[in-house]
C-alpha cells in the first residue's frame, strides 16, 4: 500500500516555522478562575453561617 509522501519528509514545514515567543496571559487559566469565585461564593457563606451570619 502507498503512502502519501515519504516519511522522510515528515514535520519538514513546522521545522522551518520560526518561533514566535507566547503572549502573556491576561486571565488566569479556568481551573484557578472557578476555584476562585467558588471560594469567593461558597466557601464565605458557609464560613458565614457557621459563625450565624446570615444574608
Amino acid at each position: 500500500m502507498p503512502s502519501h509522501g515519504s516519511v522522510t519528509k515528515a514535520g519538514k514545514v513546522r521545522s522551518q516555522t520560526p518561533k514566535i515567543p507566547a503572549k502573556p496571559r491576561k486571565n488566569l487559566a479556568p481551573r484557578l478562575r472557578n476555584r476562585k469565585e467558588y471560594i469567593r461564593r461558597l466557601a464565605q457563606q458557609q464560613m458565614a453561617l457557621q459563625r450565624g451570619f446570615r444574608r
